[in-house]
């Protein structure tokens, strides 16, 4: 594991931060990145034909022990954002009805502005690399 990924939180803290993301997805203020530098986003999304509804079904089931770590935003302008990493599974079925368990990759930026918080979700993808989950 990185030694910038950070793993020093309670099962209580993690599903605070949980809780408030998902309050974001359920109130729809939240968007999952789609831009040309998250090709992998819009690959699971169109492989899986992930419709809005069924992507907001997903980010609702994730639970604490789906959470890996969090680290800091390495782009300029934004190191003082903490990203938090959720890998939960999911049964998910391709354009050909074939059913498939998949690790879904997420990346949560929580954004506080005064008129209330706002979730990116900077990765929405396969699993791509190992993982470790801290309450697993």
């Amino acid at each position: 594991m990185s030694e910038h990924y950070n793993t020093s939180y309670s099962k209580e803290e993690i599903a605070a931060i949980l809780q408030k993301i998902q309050d974001c997805v359920r109130a729809g203020k939240y968007t999952i990145a789609q831009n040309e530098k998250r090709a992998q986003n819009q690959a699971l999304i169109r492989e899986y034909n992930l419709r809005t509804e069924r992507q907001r079904h997903i980010l609702l089931q994730i639970e604490p022990e789906d959470f890996c770590h969090s680290l800091q935003n390495t782009n300029i302008g934004f190191e003082h954002e903490v990203l938090y990493v959720f890998c939960p599974q999911v049964i998910l079925f391709n354009f050909h009805g074939e059913e498939k368990q998949v690790d879904i990759y997420t990346k949560f930026n929580i954004i506080d502005l005064d008129s209330g918080s706002l979730i990116v979700v900077i990765s929405f993808h396969e699993r791509n690399k190992p993982m470790d989950y801290l309450f697993r």
